[in-house]
Formats: structure tokens, sequence, C-alpha cells
């Protein structure tokens, strides 16, 4: 039996339940990150280094982590960001997957649909 491949574009990215995130002064989405472990403890107890940090997202991430929705494949929110964006998005799935995986490597967002590895 073939492997089935895998398409990036089809994946259906949604918030992580895990990280809360407001918008901020700006517009712009900050997502609120638990500084835990020894080292991070250490350095808010010597240091007075905050418990929590934010993480705010420029223009296209705030446009993009708000089409996230758990129903929109990465494709589709392509499409919404050509259309609000045009030219200035480019190279836009080049930039657009880059970002996504850099959300998932975070565990901000999960993948509703990825197919398991076995």
């Amino acid at each position: 039996m073939a492997k089935q491949k895998e398409n990036y574009l089809d994946y259906v990215p949604k918030h992580n339940s895990l990280f809360e995130f407001r918008d901020n002064k700006k517009g712009h989405v900050e997502i609120k990150v638990h500084n835990k472990g020894l080292f991070n403890r250490i350095a808010q107890l010597i240091a007075k280094k905050p418990k929590y940090s934010y993480i705010e997202l420029d223009e296209f991430g705030t446009y993009i982590w708000r089409q996230i929705d758990g129903v929109r494949s990465i494709y589709d929110i392509g499409q919404l960001v050509k259309q609000h964006f045009g030219e200035k998005a480019e190279p836009l799935y080049e930039r657009l997957c880059q970002f996504t995986k850099i959300l998932h490597k975070n565990q901000f967002i999960v993948y509703t649909n990825k197919i398991k590895q076995k």
C-alpha cells in the first residue's frame, strides 16, 4: 500500500486553548506565555523577571491569527491573506507556511486534521 503524502496547505490550524491572547492598544494580537521551569523561576526571584510574557504579532501575523478558526485550511487562510494584502503578501505561501510552522513549534496552534505518522 502506498504511503499517503501530506500536503501542508491542507492542514487546518486551531488556537491552542492552553494560551490566552488579547488585542493590544495597537490592535495587534498578543499571545500570553507563562514563563515556567527552573531557570525562569530563578530569574523571576533574582532578576525580577515577569511570570508571563506577551508575544506581539505584527500586522500580517495578527490578520492570520484572526483567520485561524479550526475550520479553514492553510490554503484557505492564504486566499484570505491574498485578498486582504494583495502583492504585499508575496511570496504568500512560503511566508504563511513558515509562520504557521513557527506557531505550531511554539505550541500556539494545533492541527485538527494532521495525519498521524506510524
